[in-house]
């Protein structure tokens, strides 16, 4: 049993001991020090959504009634999308939201993501202040006179694709004219009711559904990565389709299958993207430091600035805000629109990539060759406990001083169009390697290199 206590949220595995999984009263002693945490003032409201996942529904009843017992007004949006929660915290002027996931963990998982007034993740601050808070465990409730009140709202997600749809650049015209077949897996979450409901909205007329009854009932491994997309690329070939599209069970990665059954790569969800939204408005992107450099390629093809953050969703927004990006996101097939929302979004993803597509007059293996062509190598080393593994880091920074480096979040080297990562992990001893370049062999032969330098300083 796991449980991951983290300054975003709590995530566990379903079951067995209080603070060794996730349990009820994890659950609810973390939902109660969020509400301390995120209640300053007069506005009482929290709005809560969920995935799909088995355990969804008996997590989403200790979360609204806890939050209840603290006088909060809840407003329930049940089966949701993570990016819908965020514009509903928004739309409702809530003074903050729970989305109840595990992203893309399997179903014995689930979590509490965390959100502010502005429908972002809370900050490290408030996030460090509810774990000392479950810590003290000092907690109080609200006696009859003062608890809060329920509402289940429905109709979200399709204000959501609304509000997408109203978009200058999606053009619904252009997708419709196409006549697009696609074939969507959904994983039997959220996405399921919300991908195919976007696509009819669109004009797309020819949907194939695959895994998209929200059961939580997981076909396969849910992260949406090349090795658990064999089904969806099977169909793609069966009916002729122009896309597959993959989503993770709440919504904010996204994922594509070219028309003849090949990858088109989670890292090249955003480039793409991109790609569409500076060809109409100028400006600049950001990305994490472990993303691929072909953003930062097309970008600069573009007249714009590429910033890459420090590893994580909030830290990425952050300098997006910092620097006026106009769009950015991660390697992970994750997209932020600004315009739209400061969240990864899969459904403004999916509109711009087929406004995109429909636009290019290419099939979708094309699109990808017209791209920089770049692969990751994704490694980690083990490391004994008594290893001093910043020591590490600053010696590899020390070695490679010449070169450009990026200390903001572990060690970032770049070798011309090459680059290396190394992060070390907060929960064991290990450091993550992960290098870039033109070919997969070219990769590894930079991680293998950068494990040997390792290797010597540890002899």
């Amino acid at each position: 049993m796991t449980l991951i206590k983290s300054i975003s949220g709590i995530r566990g595995t379903i079951g067995g001991k209080e603070d060794e999984s996730l349990t009820p009263l994890d659950i609810v002693k973390y939902t109660t020090a969020f509400a301390d945490v995120i209640i300053t003032g007069e506005n009482k409201k929290v709005v809560v959504g969920r995935d799909a996942r088995l355990s969804g529904q008996m997590v989403n009843q200790l979360v609204c009634g806890t939050l209840i017992s603290k006088g909060i007004d809840v407003i329930d949006l049940d089966l949701s999308t993570t990016p819908t929660v965020e514009m509903v915290v928004v739309k409702e002027n809530a003074a903050g939201g729970i989305i109840l996931t595990a992203s893309h963990n399997p179903k014995q998982w689930n979590a509490l993501k965390l959100l502010n007034s502005a429908g972002e993740f809370i900050s490290a601050e408030q996030g460090s202040d509810i774990i000392e808070r479950v810590k003290a465990s000092n907690f109080e409730y609200n006696n009859i006179g003062s608890i809060g009140s329920y509402e289940l709202m429905e109709g979200t997600i399709d204000w959501h694709i609304e509000q997408i749809l109203m978009l200058d650049m999606v053009d619904v015209d252009a997708i419709k004219a196409k006549n697009f077949t696609v074939v969507v897996d959904a994983v039997n979450s959220t996405g399921g009711i919300a991908v195919p409901a976007l696509l009819k909205k669109m004009g797309v007329l020819n949907v194939v559904e695959l895994y998209c009854d929200p059961t939580g009932y997981f076909p396969h491994d849910p992260e949406p990565r090349p090795e658990n997309l064999n089904d969806l690329s099977a169909s793609v070939l069966q009916h002729q389709a122009d896309v597959g599209i993959a989503v993770d069970p709440d919504v904010d990665r996204l994922a594509f299958v070219n028309e003849n059954g090949d990858m088109f790569g989670e890292e090249y969800t955003l480039v793409a993207v991109a790609d569409y939204v500076l060809s109409q408005k100028k400006g600049n992107t950001v990305s994490n430091l472990s993303s691929t450099r072909a953003l930062r390629d097309i970008t600069e093809k573009h007249g714009g600035s590429y910033g890459a953050s420090a590893v994580g969703e909030v830290n990425v927004v952050q300098m997006m805000k910092d620097t006026d990006a106009v769009i950015g996101g991660e390697g992970n097939g994750g997209v932020i629109l600004p315009e739209l929302h400061y969240g990864r979004d899969a459904l403004v993803g999916i509109a711009l990539f087929l406004t995109h597509l429909a636009k290019s007059g290419k099939p979708v293996s094309h699109l990808k060759a017209s791209y920089p062509g770049y692969i990751i190598s994704k490694n980690k080393m083990e490391l004994t406990p008594e290893i001093d593994v910043d020591y590490i880091l600053e010696k590899l920074k020390d070695k490679y001083k010449n070169q450009p480096v990026n200390v903001i979040d572990g060690v970032k080297i770049e070798f011309d169009t090459e680059w290396v990562h190394l992060r070390k992990s907060n929960t064991e001893p290990i450091i993550r390697i992960y290098a870039e370049g033109s070919t997969l062999s070219v990769a590894d032969s930079l991680a293998n290199k950068i494990k040997s330098d390792i290797r010597e300083l540890l002899s």
